[in-house]
């Protein structure tokens, strides 16, 4: 079992940065692939990026690539991810994700067991 809790969420001008945590708690964190996704009103939950056990690898959609950054701490059981050069098109609820076996690309919504609530990020233009 893998418990999540984002945080660090909030209102930024377009350019700005935010910072989101992701707490986890369970034995199995660090033997965890960790994902970021988002989603909008009406639409599908969406990849943002994803991060091995080890985290020395990652993999980003192509919409954020070069702005945000993925990394954890395992010894801390948090993931975060760092959001650059953020754009009104970024807004959405962000949410971490947990999954027990690495696949590869690992960007795959219905692969993650284990899912945090939330935190809104509003990206004003």
């Amino acid at each position: 079992q893998v418990q999540l809790v984002e945080s660090g969420g909030g209102l930024v001008q377009a350019g700005g940065s935010l910072r989101l945590s992701c707490a986890a708690s369970g034995r199995t964190f660090s033997s965890s692939v960790m994902g970021w996704f988002r989603q909008t009103p009406g639409k599908e939950r969406e990849f943002v990026a994803t991060i091995d056990w080890t985290g020395t690898s990652t993999y980003y959609a192509d919409s954020v690539k070069g702005r945000f950054t993925v990394s954890r701490d395992n010894a801390k059981n948090t993931v975060f991810l760092q959001m650059n050069s953020l754009k009104p098109e970024d807004t959405a609820v962000y949410y971490c994700a947990a999954k027990l076996y690495d696949s590869g690309k690992n960007d795959m919504s219905r692969d993650y067991a284990y899912w945090g609530q939330g935190t809104q990020v509003t990206v004003s233009s």
